[in-house]
């Protein structure tokens, strides 16, 4: 091998070496806080609904974390404040301030709140965001909040499956029992004729 070449496999497996060094110890992770929740969460008119928001941390949770709740109403563009936590202090905001608390578990990293008494007025998409300092950087999760009347709500796909189970039953029982009789009945005509 050529003293040049031999020269040059050195340095490229040294500065290869060095940077694989750099990398590993020499960057940080990158601080976010990863915020998720419910795409849409439906609920019926004048009960509580519970609107979810998990987050992650590569820190442990600290008494500095915040939680901060918004609202963006149907057809509006602006975003409004319901419910801010700060210092383990919760504080609601504007007309939301006796409907909504705080039930999540930031040791659990839940940060979800209840609605009381949701009305149509609240429906809209809710933003909620959590700092975890020094993660204090990440996206808010969005869930979209549909207040409906009962008669709107989902149905239970359980409760419509076993009906149509008893009905198919049923139906075959009736016309098990229809031919039946049609057969008894057509029997007994010939045994008539004699």
């Amino acid at each position: 091998m050529e003293p040049t070449k031999w020269l040059n496999a050195i340095c490229n497996g040294i500065v290869f070496s060095g940077l694989t060094l750099f990398i590993a110890f020499g960057t940080r992770p990158t601080l976010a806080v990863d915020v998720h929740a419910p795409a849409e969460v439906v609920v019926e008119n004048g009960t509580t609904g519970i609107l979810k928001c998990f987050f992650k941390s590569i820190y442990v949770v600290s008494s500095a974390v915040t939680v901060h709740w918004t609202i963006r109403y149907q057809g509006s563009d602006e975003t409004y404040t319901i419910f801010y936590l700060s210092q383990g202090k919760d504080y609601p905001v504007s007309t939301f301030k006796d409907r909504v608390q705080f039930i999540g578990n930031l040791n659990k990293k839940d940060a979800s709140i209840q609605l009381l008494h949701a009305q149509f007025t609240d429906n809209g998409t809710y933003y909620c965001d959590v700092k975890n300092p020094p993660d204090v950087s990440g996206t808010p999760a969005r869930t979209e909040l549909k207040v409906v009347a009962k008669e709107s709500l989902p149905q239970d796909s359980t409760a419509v499956i076993v009906g149509a189970v008893c009905g198919a039953v049923i139906g075959i029982i009736l016309i098990a029992v229809v031919t039946y009789l049609i057969i008894r009945r057509h029997h007994s005509r010939h045994d008539y004729e004699g």
